[in-house]
């Protein structure tokens, strides 16, 4: 699996420890991490806005299977990445919001909390958070013997955000221009999605924006 870490400028000091605790328990598994920015608060600079357009991009383009974000509260991150067809992001504070989500939602992105609550012993949390999304096979359902529901009730969901949102490419281009600029503008991004994207008229898209 390949996972994009994000992190946008008010919680872009504690990338490091998001990424060497998600690291970790990427290696274990076998995963391979991009951290695509904020690594520091000198590097490109991102809202929870560009967040939303950087995850769909790389999810949608095959570049990652899975996005890890954030902001101060977890929130904003949440509302924009799904705000993007082919985003599903869960909202998660403890290891077992990670363990239910993937089991019961199955998503594709994980918003975190980084300045509300990121106390003593923060990454730690954020390490069995990530244990909890990352093993095992996801899609179980929880309890066991709902999983036929839950499974059902997941793909209604995704059919019904297929059907209520645009075409992806012609949302793209309804969003400002100047927004999608700054999202992509990060090297760490272009290197990310040119080296993995598959789709091939959401590069060209990205091509023509920079």
């Amino acid at each position: 699996m390949k996972i994009a870490l994000m992190n946008e400028f008010s919680q872009a000091g504690k990338n490091a420890i998001i990424a060497e605790q998600l690291n970790l328990v990427a290696a274990e598994q076998g995963h391979s991490v991009f951290n695509v920015g904020m690594k520091n608060d000198d590097d490109h600079r991102l809202t929870y806005i560009h967040l939303g357009i950087i995850a769909g991009l790389l999810l949608n383009s095959g570049a990652v299977d899975f996005v890890v974000t954030g902001c101060g509260t977890g929130q904003g991150a949440l509302m924009s990445l799904n705000a993007h067809p082919g985003v599903t992001c869960g909202y998660c504070i403890e290891p077992s919001d990670a363990y239910l989500f993937a089991q019961i939602n199955n998503g594709n992105a994980l918003a975190l909390p980084f300045a509300k609550g990121f106390g003593w012993g923060a990454e730690l949390n954020i390490k069995y958070i990530f244990e909890k999304a990352f093993t095992g096979v996801k899609g179980q359902g929880y309890p066991p013997e709902r999983k036929a529901s839950q499974v059902e009730n997941a793909g209604i969901l995704s059919d019904v955000k297929s059907a209520i949102a645009k075409n992806y490419l012609d949302a793209l281009n309804s969003i400002d221009a100047a927004l999608i600029k700054q999202a992509i503008g990060g090297a760490d991004f272009q290197n990310c999605f040119f080296e993995h994207a598959k789709n091939e008229a959401i590069i060209d898209f990205v091509k023509s924006k920079l």
